[in-house]
Order: structure tokens, then sequence, then C-alpha cells
């Protein structure tokens, strides 16, 4: 019995970490995946299971017996498998109200998914109180036989971490990942009672796996989001992927949805975002010229908006895109057409790739911010210094970050911390967006070089009208001041604090969506 009793633990601590990393993936495709989000998430589920750990000693001192236990067991992994099924109807309303950012509506979905955890956590949380009951027939080894069992239940925990984020979530999908775990505990479960209790007891509960295959089966084909525009969804390792198609443009969504993270259409390549805006970098420098910029790197590539504008710009020069989710750049190239031959793709995290890096580069943009995920090992003095040693003399770095109304602080860090490195910083809030870019160029330039740049290159009849139209957007909204505040550093960069707080207020005020 007591090797089955290890086995038990070892599962039933590998469903609780993987329901616990499926759970956010399950909020986060609605509510997305900031660190509020996951401390909620985090937070919560230790409470269950401290409610588990108090219930189970009480339940096993009451009742220590295998049947009790994996009857319990059976009731755990049977709820679990019920919780994306019934959360389904809840997120497909939060959704809807995080479209139009009906915030009452949002937190009660929140909360209303949080609470159907309760159960089958609680519930698994008993689990080792138990077995260290049944397992204990000699008190001088109780502290032996807990810390054995403890260790088990870890090490199953431990690989619960990595099996739904690195191989079930992207292959099967969040729900069939809730499945797949709750139908493993509960095959063992139902042996445990078999082989432990009779085959009566476990006859009693066979109708649990047909009743969750059979609502598998039933929702199998149902999107996470019905909205009328959708074209494609799925899921990544690291992202909910959407893509829409609305009045005539095909737009990329990630998570919540509260953001575009690219756009594209057959008929235009103008689509006055931040897009547009990082081809305008090179004209701070003076006498500048579309044919000097010879090599660009894309930091954030997404499906490819800015490569595609920047070969239509500088032509068929060297892009280096920098993604770090392989099936974004999959979805680029399916449905936006990101198949561009100059464009050289790299897939990983943006820092340390463009650090490893052995190329510089005339144009370095930075588009990975995406308010409240802004990742803060990309803000810092640190990496801007990585920026600056892979630009060439010339060159500039150029950053899409967001403000709001009233909030300037993150444009004001980042502009602090980049003017530690970069002698020269000019800010842009583009209209009609909550999207502000931030210029930093290697040499001191000053905003009359843009001006003049931009009226030669308007009597340039060979210079692409696409340029010339951002360049003016530009001009008109440039600033050169900012407040000096924090410099933020790989040791102590306060970005989630500033964000969550900045994007918090906004929503409460009834702020409505942005460009990314």
């Amino acid at each position: 019995m007591k090797k089955y009793l290890l086995f038990t633990v070892f599962i039933s601590g590998m469903t609780t970490l993987a329901a616990e990393l499926a759970a956010g993936r399950l909020i986060g495709n609605v509510f997305g995946t900031s660190n509020i989000v996951w401390a909620s998430i985090i937070g919560l589920i230790l409470i269950y299971l401290t409610l588990g750990y108090f219930l189970g000693g009480k339940w096993a001192d009451a009742n220590p017996t295998p049947a009790a236990m994996y009857r319990v067991l059976a009731w755990g992994a049977f709820t679990l498998g019920l919780v994306p099924y019934i959360a389904s109807p809840v997120l497909r309303a939060a959704a809807t109200a995080f479209d139009s950012l009906q915030v009452g509506i949002l937190g009660a979905s929140f909360v209303a998914v949080l609470i159907l955890f309760i159960i089958p956590i609680t519930l698994l949380g008993t689990i080792s109180p138990y077995a260290i009951r049944l397992t204990v027939d000699d008190t001088s080894r109780a502290g032996q036989i807990s810390g054995q069992i403890y260790a088990i239940s870890t090490l199953g925990s431990f690989i619960g971490t990595f099996l739904p984020t690195l191989i079930t979530i992207p292959a099967i999908g969040t729900k069939n990942t809730f499945l797949l775990f709750s139908m493993i505990l509960l095959l063992v479960a139902l042996v445990g009672l078999a082989r432990f209790a009779s085959q009566r007891d476990m006859l009693k509960h066979i109708w649990m796996p047909f009743v969750l295959v059979t609502l598998a089966l039933l929702t199998a084909n149902q999107s996470l989001k019905t909205n009328a525009a959708q074209v494609y969804e799925t899921e990544s390792a690291y992202n909910y992927i959407e893509v829409l198609n609305q009045n005539g443009f095909t737009i990329l969504r990630l998570n919540e949805g509260q953001g575009v993270h690219s756009i594209y259409s057959p008929d235009t390549l103008q689509y006055n975002g931040p897009w547009d805006q990082f081809l305008v970098s090179p004209y701070f420098y003076a006498n500048r010229k579309p044919s000097d910029i010879k090599h660009v790197a894309i930091v954030g590539l997404a499906a490819g908006t800015t490569a595609q504008q920047m070969t239509a710009v500088y032509g068929n020069i060297p892009i280096d895109g920098y993604e770090l989710d392989p099936k974004i750049v999959e979805v680029g190239k399916k449905y936006f057409d990101m198949n561009i031959p100059n464009l050289n793709v790299i897939i990983g995290d943006g820092r340390l790739n463009l650090e490893r890096s052995e190329q510089k580069y005339d144009i370095i943009a930075v588009d990975a911010y995406r308010p409240p995920y802004i990742p803060p090992h990309m803000t810092t003095q640190e990496f801007f210094e990585i920026c600056a040693s892979h630009l060439t003399e010339n060159g500039v770095l150029t950053i899409n970050s967001a403000s709001v109304p009233g909030d300037r602080r993150l444009i004001n860090g980042l502009a602090t911390t980049m003017a530690t490195v970069f002698p020269s910083i000019y800010t842009v809030d583009i209209p009609g967006s909550l999207n502000t870019m931030i210029f930093a160029t290697k040499q001191e330039t000053i905003p009359e070089n843009f001006a003049m740049n931009l009226l030669a290159l308007s009597n340039d009849p060979s210079v692409n009208p696409l340029l010339i139209t951002t360049m003016q957007v530009t001009f008109a909204n440039l600033k050169t001041d900012y407040e000096t505040t924090t410099v933020f550093t790989d040791d102590h960069a306060p970005i989630e604090w500033i964000v969550n707080d900045m994007v918090i207020r906004f929503i409460l005020e009834g702020g409505t969506e942005y460009l990314e």
C-alpha cells in the first residue's frame, strides 16, 4: 500500500501545480497575465491549500482509511476537470466586458473564476496529511515519513510546473490540459478505491470520467471569445493569440485583447499607429536620407507590421526581427503576409539575443512593451547600454511605450533612464492613441535637424509618401521636455508598480482601448 500511496502523493502534487499554471492561462486569456493577476491566483490557491491541509488532518484522524482518502481524491480530480467548462460562460461574459471595459462585470467574473478553484484545490490539499496519517505506523519515524511524503509531493509539483507550460497547453490547449491532469488523477483515485476499498466503491465513482469526456466532446470546437470578426485563435506557451478582421484590416490581439499588436492590409501600409513612427528614427541627425539606412533591428517583431513598413521605405535592407513567441511568427506568416525575404527572424528573449548579436544597427526599434506587461529587464540602464553598443555611430533607439492622460510616470522614468546612456531624447504622443514614442540618438542632436530633413525629403519624389506623412505627424507632436525621475536599473526597476497603478486608474476612470 505504501508505494501506491507515495505514487498518489506524487500525482496529486503534480496535478496541483499544473492546475495553478493552467488557471493562470485560463484567467489570463481574458484578464491578462500581469503581476496583479498572478498574485491573485497564487495567493488564493495557497489559501485553498492551507484549508485543505487543515481539513485533511481532521478528516484523516476521523476516518484513517485509504477508501476515505481516495474518495476525496476522486472528487477533487472530478471537480478540477469541471472547472474550465463551468468557467467557460463566465469567461465569455468577461471577454465581452473587457472589450468594452465594463469594470463591474469584469471584476465579478474574475472573482467567480477564482472561486471555482476552491473545491478542487482544497480537496487536493487534503491528500498529503491523509497520506502521512495512513503511512505512519511507528511514531518514532513520523518525521522521516512526513519528510518523505512532502518531498515526493514537491517533486510532483516540480514536474507539474513544466508540463502544462512547455507541453500540454501549447499542444492541446488549456481546457484539455485540465482534462488530461484531472483524468490522470481520477484514474489514480479509481484504482486506489478498487485496490484498497472495494470494486463496488470504485464503481460508485466510475461515472466521473465519462461526464468529463462528454463535456470535452460537446465543447471541442468552441472558441474562447465569441467575436464575430474572429478569424483564428490559438494558445502558445506564452500567449493566447487572436486574429481578427475588422473594417478590411487584419489585426493581432494577445491575451485579454486590449491592444493591437500588429495590423495588416494588402491595400495600404499606413496605419497611423506606433509602427509607422519607427520609420522616422534616423532623421534627428542632419542631412539624413533613406539610402543611409543599411540595417535595422526590431525587438518585439509580433506579426511583422514594422518590418513590412521598413522594407517599403528603405528597400530590401537586412532586418533582424527578435520575437519571443514562435507561434506569433507562424501567425504572422499565415495571416499578415510576413514573408519578406530580407527579414531574419530570431526567436527568443529580445534582450538576451540582442546582447549576443554581432550586428550593429542604424535603427533599433523596441516594440516589446504592452502595458501592463512591460518586461522590466528591457527598461533598465543596462539594457539601454546594450542597445547603444549595437547601434552605429549615427544610430537611434526608438521605443513604443504608453502614457495616459495626466500620468506620464512611465514615460518620464524611461526617458530619465535612457538619458543616462543617450545624449538626446525626444518623445511623441501619437494622436488618437495612448502610445508614446521615445527616440534616443547615440550622438547629440537638435529638433531643427528633423525639420530640415522633413523639408528636404518632402521635395524628393523618390521618397515613399508613407515616410513623409509619418514625419509630419512626428514633427507636429514632437517634445523635448520630460520630468527627470527615477533611473531604472537591473537591481531596481519598479515598472509593475508604476504600470499597474497607471492602468487600473485609467480603466476605473472609463478609459478605452489603446494601440500597442
